[in-house]
This record gives structure tokens, C-alpha cells and sequence, in this order.
């Protein structure tokens, strides 16, 4: 087990817009309440939390890059970058920490464009549809990862 104890939380564009931006596929919870209930499930397992949300690629590319330094994880709900970003991908498998992938809509279930996600295959964890509380679901199943008690 690494001996950070600090996950990074990034949220991609268009999540600054939560609570606002079609309540009927993403609930009325704001960026805020998620970023509380991600720190909240880290901190239950004595984890810190960085959270990050731009609507700019290369922010979060930089983001992702300097977690190397102080995270032992990185939770990542791209937005629309899921389904687009080769680079987002390849940052996220470059700095080598586990990641978790979380949706709070179920894409699966939505536009064909959103059933491709480049950053499957490189998240150890998935949860999809599961509302902003799916966050703290994330959270949980990477730390277990993190600390050998699960596989990913």
C-alpha cells in the first residue's frame, strides 16, 4: 500500500453545472454537495481529498499529472471527456495510480455516443447510475483496492 493518504476527485466539463443543468438525467445535487460526499467516504477511511473540476482539458491533464506526487488514487468523472478524450486516457494509464471511474447517470442507458468510454479500460473501478452518491461508492471501492482488501 502506498503511503499517501490523499485521493485526487476530478470532474470534467459541464459539472460545474450540476444542481442546474438538466436536473431530470443528473438530480439537483450541486458540485459542492459531491465534492462533500467524496471528502465525507474519504475521510471515513482516514483519506484525504483534493477535488478538481475544470472545463478545460489541459487543467485536468495537469491535475492528473501532479497527483503522482501526493495521491494514492484518482476518482474521475470525465463528463463529456469520457467519450472523446484519447489524451485524458493516456494520462490517466501515464501516472500509473488506480483510478475509479463514476457516472451519475446511467450512460449505458442513454446516446449511442455515450456507451464508448476511453477511460474503461484503465479505471480499476466503475460505477455508473448511481446518482452523486455513486461518488462515495467510488470512493470506498478504490480505497479497498488501495489497501489490498479488494481486487480492482
Amino acid at each position: 500500500m502506498t503511503t499517501a493518504r490523499r485521493l485526487l476527485l476530478v470532474n470534467g466539463p459541464n459539472l460545474n453545472l450540476l444542481g442546474a443543468r438538466e436536473p431530470g438525467i443528473y438530480g439537483t445535487a450541486t458540485l459542492a454537495d459531491v465534492e462533500r460526499i467524496a471528502s465525507e467516504a474519504a475521510a471515513a477511511h482516514g483519506f484525504e481529498m483534493r477535488a478538481v473540476q475544470s472545463n478545460h482539458e489541459g487543467v485536468l491533464l495537469d491535475e492528473i499529472h501532479a497527483a503522482r506526487q501526493d495521491c494514492a488514487g484518482i476518482v474521475i468523472n470525465p463528463g463529456g471527456l469520457t467519450h472523446t478524450s484519447v489524451v485524458l486516457r493516456d494520462a490517466l494509464s501515464g501516472v500509473s495510480l488506480p483510478v475509479a471511474e463514476v457516472h451519475i447517470s446511467d450512460v449505458m442507458a442513454r446516446e449511442e455516443f455515450r456507451r464508448h468510454s476511453y477511460v474503461r479500460d484503465v479505471a480499476i473501478v466503475h460505477v455508473i447510475g448511481e446518482g452523486v452518491q455513486g461518488y462515495a461508492t467510488a470512493v470506498d471501492r478504490l480505497i479497498r483496492v488501495i489497501a489490498g482488501q479488494a481486487d480492482g
